[in-house]
C-alpha cells in the first residue's frame, strides 16, 4: 500500500516504522521536519507539505495532537469544506478527537469523494514501537475497513470493529477513562505507600503479583521507582482525552466523578509546566500536599 502518516511524533514515528518494515510504501509529514530525519535514514520519503503527503498515498493516517491540526492538514474550512487532495482516497484518522467532530469530518470527507475510516488507538509508546496496538475501528462501510486491514496489521495486535462512525471514538473514550483512572491509581497508591513508610519496590513487586496486576502497572512501577517521568502517555494528552470523556458525558446527563477529578489533578499538572511529562508525573502534584 502506498501510505501517508501525517504526526511523526511519540505515536506516529514508530508507527510509520513498523509500516514501512513490513513493506509499505511510506510518505510521511510532520510541521517539525527535524522530527523525520530518523525515518528519512531507513529510505521513508519526507514531504515538505501534508498536501504532498496525502497526493503521494492512497491511505493517510492522520496521529496529530486534536482535530485542529486533522482541519489543517486536510485543509478543511470552518464550513466543512475540504480543500486538500483527497478524493478517491481513503483517510484514517488515528487521533482522539469529540465523537461528534468525527461524524462531521465523515460527511465533510465523503462529499470531497473520500473514504473515512475512525481508528483511535488503545496504548502507548511502548507497545507503538512493538506493532502491539489495539485499533478500533468504524466506517459507513465495513469494506472500507478491509481495505485498510493491512495497515492496522502492521502497527497493530488486534482490531476492533466498533461499527457506523463514530462509534469508534466513543470506545476509545470509555477505555481512556478506565485507562487514566489507573494512572491515577497507581501513582496515588505508590505516593501513599511511600508517605506511610513502606518500602515502596516491596509495594509495587507485591501488585505486580496479585489481582491487580496489569500491563499499565508493569510499565509504571519501574517509572515510579526510578522518577522517570519521560513521556509514554503524557500528561498534554491526558488532558485532551479526560476533557473530551467528561465533555461527552456532560451532553449526555452522565456521572463521572472520578474523570471529573482527574480532569482537575492533571489540568493542575499541566498549568505547572508538566505537559510533556509521563502520566506518573503527577505525583509531583500529589507530593505537594495540600
Amino acid at each position: 500500500m502506498k501510505i501517508g502518516v501525517i504526526g511523526i511524533g511519540v505515536m506516529g514515528e514508530p508507527m510509520a516504522r513498523n509500516l514501512h518494515k513490513a513493506g509499505h510504501s511510506v510518505t510521511v509529514y510532520n510541521r517539525t521536519a527535524s522530527r523525520c530525519d530518523g525515518l528519512h535514514a531507513l529510505g521513508i520519503v519526507v514531504a515538505e507539505t501534508a498536501r504532498q503527503a496525502i497526493e503521494a498515498s492512497d491511505a493517510i493516517v492522520l496521529m496529530v495532537p486534536s482535530h485542529v491540526e486533522v482541519d489543517e492538514a486536510l485543509q478543511r474550512t470552518a464550513n466543512g469544506a475540504i480543500a486538500a487532495p483527497v478524493k478517491g482516497k481513503t483517510i484514517v484518522l488515528m487521533s482522539t478527537v469529540a465523537p461528534a467532530y468525527s461524524a462531521a469530518l465523515g460527511d465533510n470527507l465523503a462529499a470531497a469523494g473520500a473514504r473515512y475510516v475512525e481508528a483511535p488507538v488503545s496504548g502507548s509508546k511502548q507497545p507503538a514501537e512493538t506493532g502491539q496496538l489495539v485499533i478500533l475501528a468504524a466506517a459507513a462501510d465495513p469494506a472500507h475497513i478491509d481495505d485498510v486491514q493491512p495497515l492496522f496489521d502492521a502497527v497493530g495486535k488486534k482490531t476492533v470493529r466498533c461499527g457506523p462512525i463514530p462509534t469508534a471514538m466513543r470506545m476509545k473514550l470509555a477505555n481512556q477513562l478506565l485507562l487514566i483512572a489507573c494512572f491515577e491509581a497507581i501513582t496515588e497508591a505508590t505516593h501513599f505507600a511511600a508517605g506511610i513508610g513502606l518500602d515502596v519496590g516491596l509495594f509495587l513487586e507485591m501488585a505486580q503479583a496479585g489481582p491487580l496486576a496489569n500491563d499499565v502497572l508493569r510499565m509504571k512501577a519501574p517509572k515510579m521507582l526510578a522518577d522517570d517521568f519521560t513521556q509514554q502517555a503524557p500528561i498534554r494528552h491526558v488532558v485532551k482525552d479526560i476533557g473530551l470523556v467528561c465533555d461527552e458525558a456532560a451532553q449526555r446527563g452522565l456521572r463521572v466523578p472520578v474523570a471529573e477529578v482527574n480532569r482537575t489533578l492533571f489540568s493542575e499538572a499541566m498549568q505547572c509546566g508538566q505537559a510533556q511529562d509521563d502520566a506518573v508525573g503527577i505525583v509531583k502534584i500529589l507530593r505537594k500536599g495540600r
